[in-house]
C-alpha cells in the first residue's frame, strides 16, 4: 500500500490533481481535429479521434479514482481535503464532456451545416482554450501547497484565473452567436438534425463551464 500511495501522490497530495488535468486537457484537445473531420465528413478520420478521446476520458476516470480512494485523510496543508476533491469533480467533467459531444456527433454523423461550420470550429476552439487554460492553473498546485497559498504564487495564480474568467466570457459570447447562426439556417435542415445540432453545442459550451469552475475551486483554495 506504502508503494502504490507513493506512485499516485509522490512527494505532495497535489501533484495527482496536476496530472489528473492534464488528462482531461488532452481529451479535449482532440475535439478540435475530430470536429474538423467531422466538417468535412471524414467519419474514419474522425473515429481515430474520437477513441483517443475515450482513451482519454478512461484514464482521467480511473485516475480520479484512485485520487478519492487513496487522498490523505489528514493534509497537512492550509486546504480542506474535501475542496481537493471538488476541484477533481469539475476537472473530471471537462473529459466527460468531450467524451459527450463526441459521441452524439460520431454515432449520427452528424453534419454540421456550411453555413456555420467555420464559426463552429473557432467556437471548440475556444472551449479548448478555457480547458488548457485551466490545466496551466492547476498546475501551478504544487508551487501553491509550497509556498502555502499565499504571496507571489498565489498572485500569479489569481492573474491565470482571471485570463480564464476572461475566456470562458468570451466562448458565451461565441455560444450566443453560433445559435443565433443556427437559428438563421436552421429552416434548410431536418428538425432532428438541428435539434441535436442545439444540444452539441450547448454540450460543448459546457466545457469552457466546467474549465470556469475549476477556477472558482483554485478561487476558493486561495481564500483559506
Amino acid at each position: 500500500m506504502a508503494n502504490m500511495l507513493a506512485n499516485i501522490f509522490g512527494t505532495s497530495p497535489v501533484l495527482p490533481l496536476e496530472k489528473h488535468v492534464h488528462i482531461a486537457y488532452k481529451c479535449v484537445r482532440e475535439l478540435d481535429e475530430f470536429f474538423a473531420a467531422a466538417i468535412t465528413g471524414d467519419w474514419e478520420k474522425a473515429s481515430r479521434f474520437r477513441d483517443q478521446i475515450i482513451k482519454y476520458e478512461h484514464e482521467a476516470d480511473e485516475l480520479k479514482k484512485e485520487i478519492r480512494l487513496h487522498l490523505p485523510k489528514s493534509l497537512f496543508m492550509p486546504v480542506p481535503r474535501e475542496d481537493l476533491l471538488e476541484l477533481l469533480l469539475v476537472q473530471d467533467k471537462m473529459a466527460n464532456r468531450a467524451k459527450d459531444v463526441s459521441g452524439i456527433v460520431f454515432g449520427r454523423r452528424m453534419k454540421i451545416p456550411d453555413e456555420i461550420a467555420e464559426e463552429f470550429q473557432e467556437f471548440v476552439r475556444r472551449n479548448v482554450d478555457a480547458a488548457k487554460q485551466a490545466r496551466k492553473s492547476v498546475r501551478e498546485l504544487d508551487e501553491l501547497f509550497t509556498s502555502g497559498f499565499r504571496g507571489a504564487e498565489a498572485a500569479l495564480v489569481e492573474g491565470l484565473l482571471e485570463e480564464l474568467d476572461q475566456i470562458e466570457t468570451d466562448t458565451d459570447d461565441r455560444q450566443a452567436a453560433l445559435r443565433w447562426s443556427l437559428f438563421g439556417v436552421e429552416k434548410d435542415h431536418g428538425p432532428v438534425d438541428v435539434m441535436f445540432l442545439y444540444q452539441v453545442i450547448e454540450l460543448t459550451g459546457e466545457i469552457a463551464d466546467m474549465a470556469e469552475r475549476v477556477g472558482r475551486r483554485l478561487e476558493l483554495l486561495l481564500s483559506h
